[in-house]
Order: structure tokens, then C-alpha cells, then sequence
């Protein structure tokens, strides 16, 4: 067996039926009926229109409200990754992005207390999770609220 000799399936590329294209396609009307907005030529209706009625969409009411676009966003991190930092200099934010601790800085951080740390560090962070706070001070480390 050749790769030119793969043949799809019998009816599994069946064709479509090309109407209005001269005499021998379905005849003089080819399947539109008789005159109105349907049998134009480059006919196509706006989705959801219904022929006048007031369509479904109008129809039922408006429902809920959101305020997603005022949410506050944090970038995360854990105190795990905090400990394989190698630095003694306070954590800060921009230390964080320009180390690439961080991959998409939300403008305000927030860390964690996944893992343990072993080492005492001065973490400036817009929040603190409770058991990220205990495991920093319990390591002797600082916690400072950035405003």
C-alpha cells in the first residue's frame, strides 16, 4: 500500500448541492421560493432577527452586575520561594520582578505560606496570609505592609 492509494471513505466527503447556478441547478426558482427578502441574491439576516417580532434577546430582561474591573489583583508567592532566595537585602516587589521570582507583576504582591522557610528576612509585601506572617517571624524575619 501506497500513501496515494488512501481513499476517504465511500459518502464520507459528500458535496454540497451548488443551487442557482444557471439552468440545470433545481430548476428556475432553485429551492428560494417565489420573490421576497429570502430569494434576493446576497441575502443574509442579522443574527437573532425574527422577522419583525421582538426578538428573544430583547425579550427577557437584564439580569446581574458585576464589578470585576475594580478588583483588586495580587501576584503571588510563596514563602518557600522566598527561602531559596540567596540575598540578605530586604524582598521588595521590584527585587522579586527583577529576579524573576515573579512572572506577571499585578502591581501588588501578596505572599503565601506554602512550604517553610529557615532563614531571617525583611519581606516588604501589600499582604501577608496569617501562616505566611507566623513563618517569617518565627525565623526571626520581618514582615512590613506596603501601602
Amino acid at each position: 500500500m501506497k500513501l496515494s492509494d488512501l481513499r476517504p471513505n465511500e459518502g464520507a466527503k459528500k458535496s454540497s448541492i451548488r443551487v442557482g447556478r444557471g439552468n440545470g441547478s433545481r430548476g428556475k426558482t432553485a429551492g428560494r421560493g417565489v420573490k421576497g427578502q429570502k430569494s434576493r441574491s446576497g441575502y443574509s439576516q442579522k443574527i437573532g432577527h425574527e422577522g419583525g417580532q421582538m426578538p428573544l434577546q430583547r425579550r427577557l430582561p437584564k439580569r446581574g452586575f458585576n464589578n470585576k474591573i475594580f478588583k483588586v489583583q495580587y501576584s503571588i508567592i510563596n514563602v518557600e520561594e522566598l527561602n531559596r532566595i540567596e540575598n540578605d537585602s530586604p524582598i521588595t516587589p521590584q527585587f522579586l520582578v527583577e529576579n524573576n521570582y515573579i512572572k506577571q507583576y499585578k502591581g501588588k504582591l501578596k505572599v503565601l505560606g506554602d512550604g517553610d522557610i529557615e532563614k531571617a528576612l525583611e519581606v516588604h509585601a501589600h499582604k501577608f496570609s496569617k501562616s505566611a506572617m507566623e513563618k517569617i517571624k518565627s525565623a526571626k524575619g520581618t514582615c512590613q505592609v506596603l501601602e
